[in-house]
């Protein structure tokens, strides 16, 4: 027999809920509608039905999935321990996430942006959380502790939104896509003392000095077996994976791969996330790095959807209904400042324009902070009435980030012009028969040292400002400016020149510089450098003299070196 319970409660504002039960199975039915599966599965499609609505108005899909966690909390009235379970599996959103950012940046890469990761990232979270915990302690009478904690979680920024509308727009390799990189990598990194901080508050056992010694020797042993161990054993190990010839097996290897270098982290101490991006690191190192990148992305995105469908599951609504100025009054005086000492610590360093773009990418609170505040509430740091206060906050500053990131370029277009034509050194006006090379990766850098050896005329272009300075130091003749803009190219006289050529990797903006180049009505003398035959399709309709296919190129070189032995 099926019935309906109306219960009415008086607050400061009316409310009711329905449960629906059979009297015999009543025990059996909740405990079938609490299985974390039938949870996921009506998450996935109550986002689905939502982010379908929202692709029709160019919104992210982020807020479907936080949306959709909100709508099955209440629908199902999920209680605590389901909620973790889910926040189990979202955590490795977060982990794939961070692996394919190891991915990204290898050994060498990492030296070559220390002074994003290790002096822009500590100034950052070191002065960030200093004025935030005295602001807490000094105005608002937190206990200092408390005061730290909170004020470090409130300085980190959101690796899963930024990273993922980086990589989306193509922008992870740009000036204030590198900063924001950069900057993520060191507060990942610095959510290990932050967690050890809150040990060390409500630590009676172990003096701070064994903690300490206990951190330290933990993470030289993490970091030899993840990463120094790993990259003598990764390379053969994969070959012997390979050798059987399955895509499946494969696959299996790297989720392996990823999950035990996140358990071996955390098994520590440490996150999962440390873990997974020392892992991707390691093979990073290896030949493996982009076949094994497109096989996790379709898990990485799923992983990440959940992720943020577990945020929504944390909205409590009757909390914030009830605090809902004192919320928003969070928001406004945590993403103002913050953005505030951002744009002060980078204006030192950077042009004010990559400043401002890279404090608005980072201003909103991060996903880890949402963890940060659960220990320390466990620990009795902070009450549960302000943990759903401070959660609540993190969860509208990502709602708003991801508006702000899509609309970066045009806020920066509001306070300062880009700086599309800050040449450097160069009267390009009285150039002539010169060679145009687009873009100052490996491939522009070889080019360019060449022709500055036979002392051919030429002149590089590219968009990100630490390639440009890259290029100053090696006196390349260089301008800070954007190829896909018809301006730039005018003003560098090309239909006077030699040659242009393309040298870049992102298939996106090699699309939209051969664009440029098709648009110019004389006959532009264009050598366009593809890695393989899917970013040859995306140019191949465009006005392009000659296009080089790395791939092609190298299996007829592979080829002749094959027939050269055998005749020899």
């Amino acid at each position: 027999m099926l019935e309906i319970k109306i219960i009415y409660k008086k607050s400061k504002y009316f409310k009711y809920k329905i449960y629906f039960y059979d009297k015999i199975d009543y025990k059996i039915c909740g405990e079938y509608m609490e299985h974390p599966l039938i949870i996921f599965i009506s998450a996935v499609g109550v986002a689905l039905f939502i982010n379908l609505i929202l692709k029709r108005f160019a919104l992210p899909t982020i807020l479907g999935y936080i949306f959709s966690g909100v709508i099955i909390n209440y629908a199902f009235m999920i209680q605590s321990n389901t909620k973790i379970s889910l926040e189990h599996v979202a955590e490795f959103g977060i982990v794939f996430l961070m692996f394919t950012i190891g991915l990204e940046f290898s050994i060498r890469h990492l030296k070559s942006m220390k002074k994003e990761v290790f002096l822009y990232g500590f100034l950052q979270v070191f002065l960030t959380g200093i004025i935030f915990a005295t602001i807490l302690n000094q105005l608002l009478s937190f206990e200092i502790k408390s005061a730290i904690v909170v004020g470090f979680a409130l300085s980190l920024s959101s690796t899963a939104i930024v990273l993922k509308i980086l990589n989306e727009r193509g922008e992870m390799h740009s000036g204030y896509g590198r900063i924001s990189v950069g900057i993520l990598i060191f507060q990942d990194l610095a959510v290990i003392p932050i967690l050890l901080m809150i040990s060390i508050f409500v630590n009676k056992d172990q003096s701070i000095s064994e903690l300490l010694v206990y951190t330290m020797i933990s993470a030289v042993i993490v970091f030899f077996i993840i990463f120094v161990a790993g990259r003598f054993f990764i390379d053969k190990f994969l070959d012997f994976v390979i050798s059987s010839n399955s895509e499946e097996i494969f696959l299996i290897t790297i989720l392996f791969l990823v999950i035990s270098s996140s358990m071996i982290a955390h098994s520590f101490g440490f996150s999962y996330s440390l873990g997974a991006f020392l892992a991707g690191m390691t093979i990073a190192e290896t030949k493996f790095r982009y076949r094994v990148e497109a096989d996790l992305t379709p898990f990485r995105d799923i992983l990440l959807g959940v992720f943020f469908v577990s945020i929504g599951l944390q909205i409590d609504l009757v909390v914030g209904y009830e605090n809902i100025l004192e919320i928003i009054m969070w928001v406004i005086a945590v993403m103002g400042l913050k953005f505030l000492i951002l744009f002060i610590i980078l204006s030192l360093f950077n042009q004010k324009r990559t400043a401002l773009k890279s404090s608005l990418a980072l201003f909103e609170i991060g996903e880890f902070s949402l963890a940060i505040f659960a220990l320390a509430r466990n620990s009795n740091l902070i009450d549960n009435r302000l943990e759903q206060i401070l959660i609540l906050s993190v969860v509208i500053s990502m709602i708003i980030s991801p508006f702000v990131l899509k609309n970066i370029k045009n806020i920066a277009d509001k306070f300062f012009s880009e700086p599309e034509f800050n040449i450097t050194n160069i009267d390009n006006s009285g150039y002539k028969d010169h060679i145009i090379i687009c873009g100052y990766g490996d491939l522009g850098k070889s080019l360019a040292n060449k022709f500055k050896q036979f002392s051919l005329l030429y002149i590089i272009v590219e968009h990100d400002s630490a390639l440009v300075e890259e290029a100053k130091k090696d006196n390349h003749p260089v301008i800070l400016a954007n190829a896909a803009q018809k301006e730039v190219l005018q003003s560098l006289n090309i239909e006077d020149s030699l040659a242009v050529m393309v040298a870049i990797s992102n298939a996106k903006k090699l699309r939209l510089i051969c664009e440029n180049i098709s648009s110019f009505d004389s006959n532009i003398n264009s050598i366009v450098k593809v890695n393989n035959d899917s970013h040859e399709s995306i140019i191949k309709d465009l006005k392009i003299n000659h296009i080089v296919n790395q791939s092609k190129e190298m299996t007829k070189l592979l080829m002749e070196e094959a027939v050269k032995c055998k005749i020899g």
